[in-house]
């Protein structure tokens, strides 16, 4: 079962703004957008590219190699040439800390 993993405090991750965090074996980035927290692996699935180098632009993030763009609210690729999403993990706010649970799929 997995479980949620505290990574910072909410303060520490500017709006916006995004910063990456090693959870287990996965490294991922959060994201704060308008108030809201997301995560996605910090994986471009075009060629492994690190999501989290990239420029935010609204809602989606660019990959710093190809220009690839995924949406940081559930990871779903965006524009070519990745054809594939990457994965979205759930967050959570306890008090001022910010949590994430790894999902699987």
């Amino acid at each position: 079962m997995n479980k949620y993993h505290t990574v910072c405090q909410t303060s520490e991750i500017a709006d916006p703004g995004k910063q990456t965090f090693e959870i287990d074996d996965s490294i991922v980035v959060v994201f704060h957008l308008h108030g809201s927290f997301y995560c996605i692996d910090d994986v471009c699935t075009h060629d492994g590219g690190p999501l989290g180098d990239g420029e935010l632009t609204g809602n989606c993030i660019a990959c710093p190699r190809h220009g690839a763009k995924f949406d940081i609210q559930n990871g779903q690729a965006m524009t070519m040439p990745a054809t594939e999403d990457t994965k979205s993990h759930d967050v959570k706010i306890d008090g001022d800390h910010l949590l994430v649970r790894l999902n699987d799929a």
